[in-house]
C-alpha cells in the first residue's frame, strides 16, 4: 500500500509537535526580503545553450542557512536535505525532488562570498527573526518573549 498526502502530513505535524524548529523558522522570516540582495547573482545564461537552470537563489540561501544552523559541511548539507523530510519542508523541496548537491553548495557560498552578500543576509536574517520574537542559538529557536517573562518571574520569586 502506497503512503497518501496526508500521511506524508500528518509525519510532518507530529515533527513539528516534537519540537522541530523548522517551521517557527519558516512563519518568522519574509524569505522574498532576501532576493533584491540575491537577485543579481547568477550570470544570465542562455537557455539554448543547455545545461539545468540554476536553484532558485532564495532557496540556496535557506541551504546555507540550515547549514549554519546545523553546523553542517557541504557533503552533510547534501545528504541531510535528501534524508530529512523537515530539511525538504522548509526548503519547499519534495522528497523525491531534485535537491543541490555539496559543490553547487559550495559554489554558491563563494559567489555570496565574493560579493561580500554573506554578512548582510545573514544580518537580515537575525534581524528577522529578533523582530519576530525568537532567538536561534544551539540548533533551537528560544521565544524571547517567554524567555524574558521567566527570568522577570524568577527574578522576582528571588527578590521575595
Amino acid at each position: 500500500m502506497q503512503p497518501g498526502f496526508f500521511d506524508h502530513q500528518e509525519r510532518l505535524e507530529l515533527l513539528e509537535r516534537q519540537g522541530d524548529p523548522l517551521p517557527k523558522l519558516e512563519r518568522s522570516v519574509d524569505r522574498e526580503a532576501f532576493r533584491p540582495l540575491l537577485e543579481n547573482l547568477y550570470k544570465q545564461s542562455d537557455p539554448r545553450k543547455g545545461g539545468r537552470p540554476p536553484f532558485d537563489a532564495v532557496l540556496m540561501f535557506k541551504v546555507l542557512v540550515l547549514q549554519d544552523f546545523y553546523k553542517l559541511a557541504d557533503d552533510q548539507t547534501e545528504f541531510q536535505i535528501r534524508d530529512r523530510y523537515s530539511f525538504c519542508r522548509f526548503l519547499g523541496l519534495t522528497p523525491e525532488g531534485r535537491v543541490p548537491d555539496a559543490k553547487t553548495i559550495w559554489l554558491f557560498r563563494e559567489q555570496l562570498v565574493e560579493r561580500g552578500l554573506i554578512e548582510p543576509l545573514f544580518e537580515a536574517f537575525s534581524e528577522q527573526i529578533e523582530q519576530a520574537g525568537y532567538q536561534v542559538r544551539n540548533d533551537q529557536i528560544l521565544d524571547t518573549s517567554i524567555v524574558s517573562a521567566r527570568w522577570e518571574r524568577n527574578s522576582r520569586e528571588e527578590n521575595s
